[in-house]
């Protein structure tokens, strides 16, 4: 069993050599997916400190003697404030460790890693960014939808569902003005039925396609592909748990049959998925 950051031994600061803090992605979920640079960096580790979305597996690749520290992250539920995991960061560091901040998806990609290389950086800590495969990336490819296409999308628009909860946290008049884009939207379960709301109040047709990606590129993913007016049904289909993505746009008619299912909804008539003009 890995230790939790609240049960870190008493960390020296003071040492002869400088550590250094590597914000490292660790890809979708699929632990095949994280890059060769990743697991370099992992063997050769002092502290770990990692992330709930990040594939268990991926700790073997550290030294038996390593510190391994859990801090994750639910909805509503954070087992360490953020603060608390900056200061962990400079204080291994600062005592003379190579430490490795591993995180799902890629940092720089919803994953605060932009605020944990700040933090480091205010204390004169050296950090380096190691990319991951983000989940929009990891979730297209296993679900075989292209993400853009000269025929259906010439640009992508990323979104935390998290930040899509306010009247003013998303330009939904902006997202929905072009026809041309994939929307995708991080961690969107709980959010459906306003992300369907607000779509179609500003203008995205109802029977525009739609998608939903649970648990991507990992062993227990299921999808289900419904259109934006049926979005907020198709959260409540069977298996589909956090985290979850939602893919909209034109895109999602490309997905693998065998990989997606039609949302079971049977009590609405299925509105024929294609993308209007």
């Amino acid at each position: 069993m890995h230790n939790s950051a609240f049960e870190h031994e008493k960390i020296t600061t003071t040492s002869s050599r400088p550590g250094q803090v590597w914000l490292v992605g660790a890809g979708p979920g699929d632990p095949d997916l994280i890059t060769v640079k990743a697991l370099n960096v992992l063997r050769a580790a002092d502290v770990v400190i990692y992330d709930r979305l990040i594939a268990g597996d991926l700790l073997n690749y550290c030294p038996p003697q390593s510190i391994k520290l859990y801090v994750g992250k639910q909805r509503s539920r954070h087992s360490v404030p953020q603060s608390q995991i900056n200061q962990l960061l400079v204080e291994y560091a600062q005592s003379g460790k190579k430490v490795v901040r591993l995180k799902g998806g890629d940092p720089f990609i919803f994953g605060r890693g932009g605020e944990e290389m700040m933090a480091l950086r205010a204390h004169g800590v050296q950090v380096d960014i190691v990319p991951g495969i983000t989940a929009a990336s990891g979730c297209a490819a296993a679900t075989g939808i292209p993400l853009t296409h000269r025929d259906h999308a010439g640009a992508v628009s990323l979104m935390t569902a998290h930040r899509c909860d306010g009247a003013t946290d998303c330009d939904w008049a902006s997202l929905t003005a072009d026809r041309q884009r994939t929307l995708v939207f991080y961690m969107g379960l709980a959010q459906a039925q306003h992300i369907s709301t607000e779509l179609i109040l500003h203008g995205l047709p109802g029977n525009t396609p739609a998608a939903l990606i649970s648990k991507g590129s990992t062993t227990q993913q299921k999808a289900v592909s419904c259109t934006v007016e049926t979005l907020a049904k198709a959260a409540t289909q069977e298996g589909l748990t956090s985290p979850c993505l939602i893919m909209v746009g034109s895109v999602v008619q490309l997905a693998d049959p065998a990989r997606i299912t039609p949302a079971s909804l049977t009590h609405l008539e299925q509105a024929t998925a294609v993308c209007p003009e």
